[in-house]
């Protein structure tokens, strides 16, 4: 019979193999007494009060607790305070930049692009004229105060704490964000408004927040992305080609006015120049022959005679210094005519030569 066979169960019973259990020998302890309570008590708390020492970086505020009420303020630097349970320090970095986003979502789980269609209840709105649009936004803060950071808004336990506080700043801004866009036109938010809008969301933001008094400095909103629903947006995009073409003929028109206008301008002062020295040019010359004409009314006045033959005689050479006739009496005529070729001309004339003896 094998060793199977001999501890194999027989009719519902049998033997059970034998069990060795080893014999366990304890070291000899020294006697316990109070002076050894009493060092090791030392120990503890020696080791206990080390962990009480605390480092606060250059970019750190630390919060300083006792029993979990706020006592002090702890610079940069190594600090040291009672440990836990007594006390804690909570470190809070005032200079980093912290992000929330509205209406969007840069990074889902696991690292993939969430649906741009999941955040719809945050990003459309209303605005003044009550056209819907959608509107992406990025708000960056930072602590301002420490201690209204860590104890006003969300609960002061660790793993809470940050996620509470940016759904706080989130439906802050949402709030902030829907209030602006209802007062605003479309157009406005989709062109040239977007910097006074978004600055307006900001100071809006702060407001509440101080109100909250979250010591939380808000220090940009901007919008990453403002359109119209994609339902209507071939028909936005449309509007936006026909106000773009009138800015277009509006800015054409005016550069055509403003280059017409000095040309003329330019003519208009030229006319005016030419006129008034037309005028002057007539006022001087009547000016002058009123002159001369009273110069020679008084020197008549003086001779009349000699004047009247003075001027006679300045009339006749200006006549007659054009003129290809001769004067001739009536005896020299006659002798001239056959040398002249001369015939008979109108009465009193003969050819181009008058006949008497006139002067």
């Amino acid at each position: 019979m094998g060793w199977e066979d001999k501890w194999r169960p027989q009719g519902g019973g049998g033997q059970r193999p034998p069990i060795e259990i080893p014999e366990i020998k304890l070291p000899n302890l020294p006697p316990i007494n109070s002076s050894t309570i009493a060092i090791g008590l030392l120990v503890l708390a020696l080791v206990w009060a080390l962990t009480g020492f605390y480092k606060v970086g250059l970019n750190e505020k630390g919060v300083v607790l006792l029993f979990g009420k706020y006592t002090k303020m702890a610079e940069p630097g190594l600090n040291w305070f009672f440990p836990t349970p007594i006390g804690d320090v909570i470190k809070v970095k005032i200079e980093e930049i912290k992000r929330v986003e509205i209406g969007f979502r840069s990074e889902g789980r696991r690292g993939r692009a969430p649906n741009p269609n999941a955040f719809h209840e945050e990003s459309l709105m209303l605005t003044k004229a009550v056209n819907i649009i959608d509107i992406d936004m990025v708000v960056q803060y930072q602590v301002g105060d420490a201690v209204k950071y860590l104890f006003n808004i969300a609960d002061s336990r660790r793993s809470l704490f940050d996620r509470g506080l940016e759904e706080t700043v989130r439906n802050v801004g949402e709030a902030a964000l829907r209030e602006v866009v209802g007062r605003s036109e479309i157009d406005q938010l989709l062109t040239t408004e977007k910097s006074r809008v978004q600055e307006e969301i900001r100071v809006l933001m702060q407001e509440i927040l101080d109100r909250y008094d979250a010591g939380i400095i808000i220090g940009l909103v901007q919008f990453q992305d403002v359109h119209p629903p994609q339902e209507v947006k071939a028909a936005f995009k449309d509007v936006n080609n026909a106000e773009e073409d009138k800015n277009r003929l509006i800015r054409e028109a005016e550069g055509y006015l403003n280059q017409i206008v000095p040309v003329t301008r330019g003519k208009v002062e030229q006319v005016i120049k030419e006129a008034e020295g037309y005028r002057a040019e007539k006022i001087a010359r009547a000016e002058g022959d009123a002159s001369r004409f009273l110069q020679q009314v008084n020197e008549y006045n003086k001779a009349k005679d000699i004047t009247r033959k003075r001027l006679y005689l300045e009339a006749m050479e200006l006549v007659l210094s054009t003129s290809n006739k001769f004067m001739v009496d009536k005896e020299t005529a006659s002798k001239l005519m056959p040398i002249l070729q001369m015939g008979s001309g109108p009465a009193g004339m003969v050819g181009g030569v008058t006949e008497g003896g006139g002067r």
